[in-house]
This record gives C-alpha cells, sequence and structure tokens, in this order.
C-alpha cells in the first residue's frame, strides 16, 4: 500500500469517527435535554446506588414508608422524612421534622422551612446521601444507563438475579402492607445442556434469547416481573396474582413454549420447560419462603417427567 493511499484511508477513518462520536453526543444531549430534575442515590442500599428517581411533580414524600415518593428501606431514614416542592424552575426541599434531620452539604435544615436545591447538592438523611440533578443535566442520561446496565442480564435483556434479588422483598412488603396476593412462579428449560450439546453455545444462546422475547411479547402483563434467575433458569413475581391465576399463567407459559417453534440455522430445536409456583401465606415471614417453595415446586416438575406446573402451597 502506499503512502499517499494511508493516508486518504486514515483520513477517511478519522471523519467517520468523529461523525459518529459528534452525533452521539448530540442524541445524549437531546436525551438529557428532556430529562426532569432528579434524585440520585449516592449512599444507601448496595443494590439501590445509583437509583434516580426523577421528579415531575410537587409535593413528593421522601421517606421509609413503602408510600412515599422516594421509598428508601434504611432505619435511619424517617417513614416520612423529608418534601420535594416545585415552583417553576425551582426545586425545594423541606425537612417534615424528622429524627435524624436533612443535611444540605453539611448544613442543617431547620424543620418546615424551605430550602431550594442546585445542581450536584448533596442531600443526606440519616445514613442516605442523595445527589439534586438540575433538568437537563446530561450526567441523568449517563448515570441512568450505567444503572440500567447493574440490572439487566446482557444476553437476555431482561433483570438479572441481583435486580430480582432486590425486588422480591420489596414485591413481599408492598402485598404484606397493602393485603394484596404475591405469586412466584419459577421455571427453567428442560435438558438445557442437551441444547448446548447439539447446537453449541450459540444455539443455547439462541433459546434463551428466544423463549424471553416469546414470553415478554405474549405473556408478561403490565406488573408482572420478569427475570433470569440463573443458566436457564427464569422467575416471575406476580404482586397482586392469587393461587389461581398464578396456576394460569405458569400453564400459559408451559404450552406456549412447547407449542412455539424454535429454530436455529435452520434446525428445529424442540424447547419445553418445567414450571413451580407458589403463594404467599400468612405465616411467611419473608419472601424468601416463598421463593424456597417455588424453587421446590419446580424440582418437582423435573423429577416427575418434566414440561409439567407443580404448585406448592
Amino acid at each position: 500500500m502506499s503512502m499517499s493511499n494511508f493516508d486518504d484511508e486514515d483520513t477517511n477513518n478519522l471523519d467517520k469517527t468523529s461523525v459518529m462520536t459528534s452525533d452521539t453526543f448530540k442524541v445524549r444531549i437531546a436525551q438529557a435535554g428532556k430529562a426532569p430534575p432528579c434524585l440520585v442515590l449516592l449512599v444507601g442500599p448496595a443494590n439501590e446506588v445509583g437509583r434516580q428517581w426523577p421528579i415531575e411533580d410537587t409535593d413528593r414524600i421522601i421517606g421509609r414508608s413503602i408510600n412515599a415518593h422516594v421509598s428508601i428501606e434504611d432505619k435511619s431514614v424517617s417513614k416520612s422524612h423529608a418534601k420535594i416542592l416545585m415552583m417553576g424552575g425551582d426545586v425545594s426541599i423541606i425537612d417534615l421534622e424528622s429524627t435524624n434531620k436533612t443535611i444540605i452539604n453539611s448544613k442543617t435544615l431547620k424543620p418546615l422551612v424551605s430550602h431550594t436545591l442546585k445542581n450536584n447538592d448533596q442531600i443526606k438523611m440519616g445514613n442516605i446521601i442523595f445527589k439534586f440533578l438540575e433538568q437537563g443535566n446530561i450526567e441523568t442520561f449517563s448515570v441512568a444507563q450505567t444503572f440500567d446496565r447493574t440490572l439487566l442480564d446482557p444476553l437476555t435483556k431482561i433483570n438479572n438475579k441481583g435486580a430480582l434479588m432486590a425486588q422480591g422483598p420489596d414485591c413481599f412488603k408492598k402485598a404484606s402492607i397493602l393485603g394484596v396476593p404475591f405469586s412466584i412462579i419459577a421455571f427453567d428449560i428442560d435438558f438445557f445442556t442437551k441444547v448446548n450439546s447439539d447446537h453449541g453455545h450459540p444455539g443455547g444462546d439462541y433459546v434463551l434469547q428466544e423463549l424471553t422475547k416469546v414470553i415478554k411479547e405474549k405473556l408478561i402483563r403490565e406488573n408482572d416481573y420478569f427475570a433470569r434467575s440463573g443458566g436457564e433458569e427464569f422467575t416471575l413475581l406476580l404482586l397482586g396474582g392469587d393461587l389461581e391465576q398464578a396456576q394460569d399463567v405458569g400453564e400459559r407459559l408451559r404450552k406456549t413454549i412447547e407449542e412455539h417453534e424454535f429454530s436455529f440455522e435452520g434446525v428445529r430445536v424442540p424447547i419445553t420447560i418445567s414450571v413451580g409456583l407458589s403463594t404467599k401465606k400468612d405465616s411467611d415471614k419473608n419472601w424468601n419462603d416463598i421463593n424456597s417453595r417455588a424453587d421446590q415446586a419446580l424440582y418437582k416438575s423435573k423429577n416427575n417427567g418434566r414440561n409439567k406446573v407443580t404448585v406448592l402451597e
């Protein structure tokens, strides 16, 4: 290759890189410009750090109560610790006579006195620290992307096990306080090792992605929580779903996957799933009690021939 050709190609590549970078930056700036002001958790429960709460309305309560708009499970935070107010373009905060006070950048707020927040202000409530980001801050967009990546399974693009471990206890708590049913469905792919053996890991990845896509498109309701809880294992949380509804969902899951045509590189891959489910009882102390029963039910399905639904009450 001549030096002149090398220079031309190199220049073209630099131009393309420059355009792509510029276009990407413009998109991010546009997205950030639409972002409302928000609170970002800097210090707190490990699974919540990095989470954002957009501020899109006034009178938003921050506290330990499950009914708070910004709910943080930490005993150092009062049930109704502080209130966020919006007026015009300003966002203010008021301490609601909390036990451990509200501190802005090392300054303790007087109870029931409004304080206007500024970009990057740090808000301390007991052991919890938030950061305030004003409207249109590009950091809002980048922080959201980073937080989402920690919660999503990279292959299937659904919630991962870490996200499930955070959501499960939250659903249990909500069900207990609101007095609504709560069911867990656990299922996994039958003979998945054989899929990998016959079609290689690309074939296994295809099955995981296709199964996830089918379930999201055909079976997941708005309030359901769907997660990949293991290699070929999945979990569905049904807040507000009683035993009868959970059984119906479990059977529809099983039947839909059995009837769906999985085809990898022109070869049909027969796929079935084994399903186990359980529903919250008054005697349950935490979400692990229900989750453990759902797992036991799943293994009964597998031990009794697979491709079936087992209920463990």
